[in-house]
C-alpha cells in the first residue's frame, strides 16, 4: 500500500516555497523606515512613529483605526479574464479607502490569498497588483498568509481577504459629528464599478445579455474583461492632502466611501441627528459603464442606485465656505468632484431632490 504524501492531497510544498521566494521583493518596495526587519519572523513589525527627528509625528493621542474587506466576485471575471493583479490592486482600495473615511493615515495593509491549489504565477500576479496600491496608498505591506485548500476550493479558484491598519490624532478623528445646515456633499468621481455588485452585474453580461469577457462593447470603447475589471479608485493621497492641508480648521465634517448600498445608505451612516441630506440626481456625470449595464439587465433605476456608485466613489460633507477650494485641490490630484447634494436641518437621512 502507497504512503500518503501532502503532495498527493493537492499541496506541494516545492511549489509553495516557490511561491513564497517570489513575494518578498514584491513586500519590501512598500516598506517605510517604520518597518522593523524581522526575518524569519511569524509576524510584521511596525513601530508607530520614526525613530528620525526629521521624520517624527511626535503623535499626542493617537487612535489605531483597522479595516478589513475582500474584493468579492469580481474574482470571478478576473479568473475569467486570466489577469489577476487589478483585484490585487480593489483588494487594498476597498480597505485604505475606508481608513481615510475616520481621517487617518493608512499604515500597514496584510492579505489573505486562499487558493485551491499553488500556483506561483497566479500568487505573483495578485500581490504584485497589492504591492502596487500599497505604494499608492503611501502604506506599507505588511505580511500575509497563502492558504492552501484544494478541497474547499475548485482547481483554479481563489478568494482573498485585506486588512488594513492606520491611526489618526484623537483630535482630528472624523466621525461625522460635526455635520451640519448648510454643509456641501462633494462628489469624487469613481473609476467604474469598483468592487460591488458584481454579483449582478456578472449576471447581467453574461447570463443576460449573453457576451463574453473579449466581446468589445463599442459604447464603451473597450472589451468586457476591460470594462469589468477596472480597478477601485484610491482616495489616500488626495484625501491626506486635503486633511493636512486644513490641520487647524475644522473643514471636512465628514468622509462616506460609497460601496455596497449606494450613495444614500452609506452616506447615511455618517450623518448626526437632525441632519438631512438632499442630493440632486443629475449634478454629476454618470459614467457609460452604468447606463450600459442597466439598459443590457433592464435594471430599475432605484436598484442601480442601490447597488453601485453611479460614478461617486467618495463623499466629501465640508463647510460651505472651503467647498470650492477643496475641489480645486481635488482637481490638482487628478480628481474630478462635483457639488452633488447639500445638508439642512431636519430628520435624519438622505434624500433625492
Amino acid at each position: 500500500m502507497a504512503k500518503a504524501t501532502y503532495k498527493d492531497a493537492g499541496v506541494d510544498l516545492d511549489v509553495y516555497r516557490e511561491s513564497m521566494s517570489r513575494l518578498g521583493g514584491l513586500m519590501r518596495r512598500t516598506h517605510t523606515p517604520r518597518v522593523l526587519e524581522n526575518p524569519g519572523g511569524f509576524a510584521g513589525l511596525f513601530q508607530l512613529d520614526f525613530a528620525s527627528e526629521l521624520f517624527a509625528r511626535r503623535y499626542e493621542d493617537p487612535v489605531l483605526i483597522s479595516c478589513t474587506d475582500g474584493v468579492g466576485t469580481k474574482l470571478k471575471v478576473a479568473a475569467l479574464v486570466g489577469r489577476h493583479d487589478t483585484v490585487g490592486i480593489d483588494l487594498v482600495a476597498m480597505s485604505v479607502n475606508d481608513a481615510i473615511c475616520c481621517g487617518a493615515e493608512p499604515l500597514f495593509f496584510l492579505d489573505y490569498i486562499a487558493m485551491s491549489h499553488d500556483d506561483p504565477d497566479l500568487l505573483e500576479s495578485v500581490v504584485s497588483g497589492i504591492s502596487a496600491a500599497c505604494i499608492e496608498a503611501d502604506c506599507s505591506l505588511l505580511g500575509g498568509e497563502t492558504a492552501i485548500m484544494p478541497d474547499l476550493y475548485a482547481r483554479g479558484d481563489y478568494d482573498l481577504a485585506g486588512f488594513c491598519v492606520g491611526v489618526a490624532e484623537r483630535k482630528s478623528l472624523l466621525d461625522g459629528s460635526l455635520i451640519a445646515a448648510e454643509d456641501l456633499v462633494l462628489g469624487v468621481a469613481s473609476s467604474g464599478l469598483h468592487s460591488n455588485g458584481f454579483s449582478l452585474a456578472r449576471k447581467v453580461v453574461f447570463e443576460i445579455a449573453g457576451l463574453s469577457v473579449d466581446d468589445h462593447v463599442e459604447a464603451l470603447e473597450q472589451t468586457v474583461g476591460e470594462v469589468l475589471l477596472e480597478p477601485t479608485r484610491i482616495y489616500v493621497r488626495p484625501v491626506r492632502k486635503i486633511l493636512n492641508h486644513y490641520r487647524v480648521k475644522n473643514v471636512v465634517h465628514g468622509i462616506a466611501h460609497i460601496t455596497g448600498g449606494g450613495l444614500r445608505e452609506n452616506l447615511e451612516r455618517i450623518l448626526p441627528a437632525q441632519a438631512a441630506v438632499t442630493l440632486e440626481r443629475d449634478s454629476w456625470e454618470v459614467p457609460p459603464v452604468f447606463p450600459w449595464l442597466q439598459e443590457l439587465g433592464e435594471i430599475e433605476a432605484e436598484e442601480m442606485e442601490t447597488v453601485f456608485n453611479m460614478g461617486i466613489g467618495l463623499a466629501l460633507v465640508v463647510s460651505p465656505y472651503y467647498a470650492e477650494s477643496i475641489r480645486s485641490q481635488l482637481a490638482d490630484c487628478g480628481l474630478t468632484s462635483w457639488v452633488i447634494g447639500s445638508v439642512a436641518e431636519g430628520p435624519r437621512g438622505v434624500q433625492w431632490a
